[in-house]
């Protein structure tokens, strides 16, 4: 079970980070859906190349984590990476299904704009997987 769950958090995090290399380099596919708007069609939150650039490192370096405490790559690391990596990462994504009240998450009061839409059906579901994931792996191996 050690194994299928890190390597599927390792290639599920791989491919966010791919997704968001492709935004950085100019692709729009998925863009629309993956920003969330006010009721009017106004974004939220307009991300910049910058902004895009650190969220795609980032899922690469959870990839990369990942990766490295199964055990499929190996580099010294020190022990506390680990130690507070394999609880910060899952809190995150657990605070992202969560979400802000408003136009993200569980709770969100905007549902009905695209992005509201691909939030209730995909990326809360993906959000809590990846941290029930992440936190069976933090509390049980």
């Amino acid at each position: 079970m050690v194994v299928v769950l890190t390597v599927l958090l390792s290639f599920v995090f791989l491919v966010l980070g791919l997704i968001h290399f492709y935004w950085l380099a100019g692709g729009r596919w998925g863009m629309e859906a993956a920003l969330p708007t006010k009721e009017n069609g106004e974004k939220v939150l307009n991300p910049g190349q910058i902004d895009t650039l650190v969220v795609g490192i980032g899922l690469m370096i959870f990839s990369l984590f990942y990766l490295l405490r199964g055990g499929f790559i190996t580099v010294s690391v020190p022990m506390w990476i680990f130690k507070y990596g394999s609880w910060i990462i899952p809190i995150l994504f657990l605070l992202r299904a969560v979400g802000d009240f408003r136009y993200l998450g569980f709770f969100k009061k905007i549902k009905k704009t695209k992005f509201g839409v691909w939030d209730t059906r995909l990326f809360v579901p993906l959000c809590l997987a990846l941290a029930l994931s992440g936190l069976t792996l933090a509390v049980f191996f």
